[in-house]
């Protein structure tokens, strides 16, 4: 994207518009800017059922960690940061954009901000010099804000001791976790467990196997939960993925999590205003890993009302966006396992899965199904099939299919690898990386849907109509796979 275009989607930037959004109360911008109030101190979502403030009050910003590095709370009614995340972060592919995805995924936690700009590809110099300019905040301060997130999910969620919270959601001690909740929610995390009991929060339950919890994951609306649904049910592997129907159409799904500190299993039902996300992990460590990657596999951060500006003003795509509003790219929660399955056939995925994979204790009745971690890239390159080994190796030895990858560099390396051509990496990019603006004009599915609706029946001729959708190609073509 240009830079004229990301300038004109810094929503936050436009203190007239975000005030108008705030004075509607509109919750289509919860998660695209943060407004802070100087007179009380506080930072609510958009949305905040609270009194609009006068407008010479207010500021905005992009990010909860940049209102937080200001001297700004938490307001504890609209808990802002409980809302989908900003669309920004699919959208553009840029180093901000690309740092939050993987910041998301608890990479700081981890390896730490020496380890984000490796990632990256970026000195921690460049890296906290690029952050602060466009979101606000330095990497350290963008992961205290995600930190204090995943405890307060803890905290009410939970029933484990405060001090184990601590340490599961990633702070250093102690004292580090105390103060950033007093700083960002304006309360103790004692007194913040004992509000949500009040509020008849549900528990987590422990268990043999790990530690169970049941978490609500906001979207915008509309959202085509059939359809996303639909799609990963079609392509599952038994086994790793199981799928509950009944006679109108896919009612859960679930799935096995290869995460940093062991195995989680997932099983995810849509509602009417969120998806009931239920967790099986075996460290709690992992619980914003799992939310992050179950979050782009769903495309619950997509702006579904930007996407039918666009599309619906194409005649032959207008009924498709009409009859069905908010459709979704999916994601993927693995990298080198969606690059190896678009290799292979189906029947050929699940028998790699059955023979190499690594099975999980046994689950409770409702996670049944899901039994099998798909095998690591390294498995596979020794003892898999022969014709996808040598991706396998490459993936095993440094060819990194991370959300935080720049999408040019990535399409690149796969295009080199023995077997993978423009198709394959482009569906890659459009799936791990959550590339909204990738057409695959090679996929004969999807330039079937296309003569049906009178659009091409060429890759050339697709291609150049495909223009006018951008940067929403990605969903163009999944309207298409549905005609």
């Amino acid at each position: 994207m240009t830079e004229q275009t990301l300038a004109e989607r810094a929503v936050w930037r436009d203190t007239e518009r975000c005030y108008r959004a705030v004075a509607a109360r509109d919750s289509r911008f919860d998660g695209q800017f943060i407004m802070a109030v100087r007179t009380t101190g506080i930072y609510c979502r958009p949305s905040c059922p609270a009194s609009t403030p006068k407008q010479q009050n207010v500021r905005f910003y992009p990010t909860s960690a940049a209102a937080q590095s200001n001297g700004f709370r938490a307001c504890r009614r609209c808990l802002p940061d409980a809302v989908p995340g900003s669309p920004d972060w699919d959208i553009r592919a840029d180093l901000a954009a690309r740092a939050m995805r993987l910041i998301s995924d608890g990479t700081v936690e981890r390896d730490g901000v020496p380890g984000l700009a490796r990632r990256l590809g970026y000195s921690e110099r460049q890296l906290g010099r690029v952050l602060t300019a466009e979101l606000g905040a330095g990497p350290l301060a963008l992961a205290r804000a995600h930190r204090a997130h995943s405890a307060r999910l803890l905290i009410e969620m939970s029933g484990l001791p405060l001090t184990d919270v601590a340490f599961a959601a990633g702070f250093s001690s102690v004292r580090q976790f105390n103060e950033t909740i007093r700083e960002v929610f304006a309360t103790t995390p004692s007194q913040l467990r004992a509000a949500s009991l009040r509020r008849g929060r549900r528990k987590a339950d422990e268990t043999p196997t790990g530690t169970r919890l049941s978490l609500r994951l906001p979207f915008r609306k509309p959202f085509d939960a059939a359809g996303v649904l639909e799609f990963l049910a079609v392509r599952a592997v038994p086994g790793v993925e199981h799928v509950t129907r009944d006679d109108s159409g896919v009612t859960a799904y679930a799935r096995t999590l290869r995460l940093a500190h062991g195995v989680g299993v997932v099983r995810l039902t849509t509602k009417d205003d969120h998806v009931l996300c239920d967790l099986r992990l075996a460290d709690l460590r992992d619980l914003s890993s799992a939310v992050a990657r179950v979050r782009r596999l769903l495309d619950l951060d997509a702006d579904p009302e930007a996407v039918t500006r666009v599309l619906g003003a194409d005649p032959a795509l207008a009924p498709l966006v009409e009859a069905i509003p908010g459709i979704r790219v999916p994601g993927a929660v693995d990298g080198d396992e969606l690059v190896l399955r678009a290799l292979l056939s189906p029947a050929e995925a699940a028998s790699l899965a059955d023979t190499l994979g690594e099975r999980v204790p046994s689950c409770d009745e409702s996670l049944e199904g899901v039994t099998t971690v798909f095998p690591t890239a390294a498995v596979v390159a020794e003892h898999g099939p022969e014709r996808i080994a040598a991706v396998a190796a490459a993936l095993a030895d440094g060819v990194s299919v991370h959300v935080g990858r720049d999408p040019a560099e990535l399409r690149a390396e796969l295009l080199a690898l023995p077997g993978i051509g423009p198709r394959t990496a482009d569906y890659v990019l459009m799936r791990v990386l959550g590339a909204p603006d990738v057409l695959l004009t090679g996929d004969p599915a999807l330039r079937r849907g296309a003569a049906a609706l009178g659009i091409a029946d060429d890759e050339k001729t697709l291609a150049e109509r495909g223009r006018a959708w951008q940067p929403w190609s990605s969903y163009a073509g999944m309207y298409l796979w549905r005609a």
